[in-house]
């Protein structure tokens, strides 16, 4: 008997216009001066139309469509990551700097454990120790950050704090075994090389290819690139690992193959796909997901959202601001310690994770979500706001004009 699947057209029309609607609105305020993050004006619509305030539910196929968001949210993550770029110095800080958020989240976890304010110290240390930097991309894009040394020792630390929180829900938030799931994962990694390096090697001949189509209809590497980051989420979630590994694998392994060939306006039409359409749907119906109820139910409840929003800053501040002495100044460790502090997605992921699996109550996940979105609004715009008048980008735009 063949499946049934909801479909609201009215509920995906709202949503659709919620994420023209969070641009409009995201621009206007760049246009006065303002850093309000689009991401923050998505989530905030979609609480507005969810089912605690207009009453719109979240159908199957919406959910679905959601995480294909998500998928290519993460896509860009990993396809943003230079290797080259990172390597050496800014990569070491990076690992030894997310080693000691963990560490500092999870005995802030523990003494929120024993002290009754949460239930699982795992989950709530690795919600803490996430840098949201899929969700900073378009940010540091905008502001020229990821061209700068600024950006390398950045995108190293937002790569290894979105992508050990990853492994984290693959090898230890599962359900499964660690010893099965290390396992899974090491067959995804072989399945993954053997298609970058498939794709590395063929790209002499495809490229070209790609690129006369570029400003035609068929659009070969607009619709590839997308194939290659489903097929790969597919492949992880058929695994039995986290759809996000394979949205992250496929960006790398687009980077590497792009490397060696730029495809002129290939960025342009790939953020178009994902940051018009796809993407903001996530962060809309992610919004509508937000059990607002349970977090205002009490004083607590708001009281955990602000204390969350500090240890963030705590948990990835913290290690920005002791290791990076010998490399940055006081001003830039601190927009550092900011930008890492930045958190959402996994957030998002890893409290759903946790109240399904009964190791969080509902109050607690809508207070990390709430304070991730908190995050989302005042972090970057004081860190962006520190980095504006930096010589280093002056010299950069003279260097590019």
């Amino acid at each position: 008997m063949p499946l049934a699947v909801t479909i609201s057209p009215g509920t995906f029309l709202v949503i659709v216009a919620c994420s023209a609607l969070a641009g409009t609105i995201a621009t206007l305020a760049a246009a006065r001066g303002l850093t309000l993050p689009v991401v923050v004006v998505e989530l905030l619509l979609g609480i507005a139309i969810g089912p605690q305030a207009i009453g719109l539910h979240p159908t199957e196929f919406i959910s679905f469509f959601s995480d294909l968001g998500l998928g290519l949210l993460f896509f860009f993550a990993g396809y943003e990551i230079d290797l080259d770029r990172i390597r050496g110095a800014p990569l070491e800080l990076a690992i030894a700097g997310w080693a000691m958020s963990l560490a500092i989240a999870y005995g802030l976890g523990a003494a929120l454990a024993a002290a009754g304010v949460v239930l699982s110290l795992l989950y709530t240390g690795s919600a803490m120790a996430t840098t949201a930097l899929g969700t900073l991309l378009p940010a540091l894009s905008d502001a020229g950050e990821l061209r700068t040394r600024f950006g390398a020792f950045l995108m190293a630390a937002g790569a290894v704090g979105e992508f050990g929180p990853i492994l984290l829900l693959t090898l230890i938030l599962s359900a499964q075994g660690t010893v099965h799931n290390a396992l899974i994962l090491v067959a995804f990694i072989g399945l993954a090389v053997s298609v970058a390096l498939f794709a590395v090697r063929s790209a002499a001949r495809t490229l070209p290819l790609m690129a006369r189509t570029m400003e035609a209809s068929a659009q070969l590497a607009v619709r590839w690139i997308v194939v290659l980051v489903f097929a790969l989420a597919l492949l992880a979630f058929e695994l039995g690992l986290d759809l996000l590994l394979g949205g992250f694998a496929a960006g790398l392994i687009t980077r590497q193959m792009l490397s060696r060939r730029e495809l002129p306006g290939f960025d342009s039409k790939l953020t178009a796909v994902a940051f018009g359409v796809f993407v903001p749907f996530f962060f809309v119906v992610s919004g509508m997901k937000v059990d607002i109820d349970a977090l205002f139910a009490s004083p607590s409840g708001v009281l955990k959202m602000l204390l969350f929003f500090v240890l963030f800053l705590v948990v990835r501040g913290a290690p920005a601001m002791l290791l990076y002495r010998r490399v940055m100044d006081e001003r830039e460790r601190i927009a550092l310690a900011l930008l890492c502090s930045t958190q959402l997605p996994l957030v998002v992921a890893i409290t759903t994770l946790a109240v399904e699996d009964h190791h969080m109550r509902a109050s607690t996940a809508a207070a990390l979500v709430g304070a991730a979105v908190l995050s989302t609004l005042v972090f970057p715009a004081i860190g962006l706001r520190l980095r504006g008048h930096s010589t280093e980008k002056s010299a950069v735009a003279l260097a590019e004009a």
